[in-house]
């Protein structure tokens, strides 16, 4: 392994614990301005001393700004390489349910701690590790958004940071099946598909055939979706009604209702096509339905392979690209950032749910990829 490395990793590793249980102690769901502002003032004193802070608005109206932190370089020529760290501060669990970290065995146990504080404590520790290195780059950027979980509204930053020439971003690390480091490189579309039921309310027991059932409808329209799921077909599309809402008493036809259902898909047109197939009535009931929000694809496998070779000969064991379905802020830089790679956080499980947990011994293991990736760019 490279000694600048290993070197590195370890005093990552060696801060990793206490670093995440300053940010994991702060509850943050997504849109709590509070609880965005503390762990960004936690953040800040984990900085490098002479790094540049900027908050800028975003994506999502009435959230926290965001935080971008510029680490100047002297890099000129072939030495003047962008390079842009990616990860989110807000998390899916509310106030009520938060878990501080629990220290389990070879467990760190915690709300946000795989997803994705564990990954952000990493990114701040590479970003030390490149204050060292200004001349061979002209500009290292750490950008960390509030919104991530819940976004619906179009990602503002994309634009911000086109023409750089990588992105890094550090959600949970994983393995290969046969034991190698796997990085993200590819990523499904994300889409989630809100049906509005316009009906007739009408006494269930009298004269229920006076109604426009409501429920009905949307129960027709949430087969028709599912009916549409073929995970092993062309574009690998799932298509997974989620939620459900529709009456109000347990004897009136229901009038209205709305309906969520989550769709992920090789291809983003792939959601529109399924789209074109739905009912828009259903027993004389009204529907309307419409994407609330779509993340792009992302399939940087072609353009980010000879930096997985580069980095794997510096790491001293093999990088691996790998594919995942969940969404992520990466795939929104892949299009204006063609060399970006995903999954450099550490390894974990359990995200979103109360047994939300990081492996010890993954921060040194994963720090060391990043930095294999950050020293192969270079």
């Amino acid at each position: 392994m490279n000694p600048w490395i290993a070197e590195q990793a370890a005093e990552i590793a060696a801060r990793a614990e206490r670093e995440l249980e300053a940010l994991v102690g702060v509850s943050s769901p997504s849109g709590d301005v509070a609880g965005a502002e503390e762990c960004i003032s936690v953040v800040g004193a984990l900085l490098p001393a002479d790094a540049a802070t900027e908050r800028v608005p975003c994506s999502s109206p009435d959230h926290a700004d965001d935080l971008i932190v510029r680490l100047p370089g002297t890099g000129t020529g072939d030495a003047a390489r962008r390079i842009l760290l990616l990860g989110h501060l807000d998390t899916v669990i509310a106030h009520d349910e938060h878990r501080p970290l629990l220290r389990e065995q070879d467990r760190l146990v915690g709300s946000g701690t795989v997803d994705m504080k564990g990954g952000d404590v990493i990114a701040l520790g590479v970003l030390r590790a490149l204050a060292h290195r200004r001349a061979e780059f002209a500009e290292v950027a750490l950008l960390l958004v509030c919104d991530e979980e819940w976004r619906r509204a179009p990602f503002a930053h994309a634009e911000r940071f086109a023409g750089w020439d990588a992105c890094l971003c550090f959600e949970a690390g994983q393995l290969t099946p046969d034991g190698d480091e796997g990085v993200i490189v590819r990523r499904k579309a994300a889409g989630t598909l809100h049906v509005r039921a316009s009906g007739t309310s009408a006494h269930s027991g009298a004269a229920p055939e006076r109604g426009r059932n409501a429920l009905l409808a949307l129960a027709a329209m949430a087969q028709a979706v599912a009916d549409a799921h073929d995970p092993a077909g062309p574009d690998r599309l799932t298509a997974v009604p989620t939620v459900l809402h529709s009456g109000d008493a347990f004897n009136v036809v229901p009038a209205v209702g709305e309906l969520y259902c989550d769709l992920r898909s090789d291809r983003t047109d792939a959601f529109h096509e399924l789209l074109a197939t739905l009912p828009t009535e259903v027993g004389g009931a009204e529907l309307h339905a419409e994407f609330a929000r779509i993340w792009p694809a992302m399939d940087a496998r072609d353009v980010t392979a000879p930096l997985l070779e580069r980095a794997s000969e510096r790491l001293g064991r093999t990088i691996v690209a790998a594919s995942r379905g969940g969404a992520s802020d990466a795939s929104h830089f892949a299009s204006t950032i063609p060399l970006t790679v995903d999954g450099l956080g550490p390894r974990g499980g359990g995200a979103h749910a109360p047994h939300e947990f990081v492996l010890r011994a993954s921060f040194r293991q994963r720090a060391e990829v990043a930095l294999a990736l950050v020293d192969a760019l270079l």
